[in-house]
């Protein structure tokens, strides 16, 4: 999985980078037909926040966290996102299970005129 990481008034270090690859090789393993995700880091009023994009399965999905260090705001991200590809992955396999079809109730009274009581 390629992750494409950059920062804005913010300097990503080898730790920072390494980090953040920890936190999504979860997602990797979990999701293999996920290829890139985009993370972008800011630092804005004092708070790190952190957005996840990527594209899963025809759909773009975005997670975001926010903390006044950088390594949380990086878990809450990945936390959220991989929820959001755990929901998108339950839609899809959703979509394969047969749907039950309703059908109309026997009225008792026309089951007992059809049965032979004598």
């Amino acid at each position: 999985m390629k992750i494409k990481l950059s920062g804005h008034h913010v300097e990503i270090s080898d730790s920072v980078r390494e980090h953040v690859e920890q936190k999504l090789s979860k997602l990797a393993s979990h999701f293999p037909s996920l290829i890139a995700i985009d993370a972008i880091i800011a630092k804005e009023h004092g708070e790190f926040e952190v957005e996840l994009v990527t594209n899963y399965e025809g759909s773009r999905l975005a997670a975001s966290g926010k903390d006044q260090v950088m390594y949380p705001a990086i878990a809450k991200a990945a936390k959220k996102l991989d929820a959001a590809l755990m929901h998108r992955k339950g839609q899809l396999k959703d979509d394969l299970h047969k749907k039950p079809v309703a059908t109309a109730p026997e009225i008792a009274a026309e089951v007992i005129q059809g049965m032979d009581l004598t």
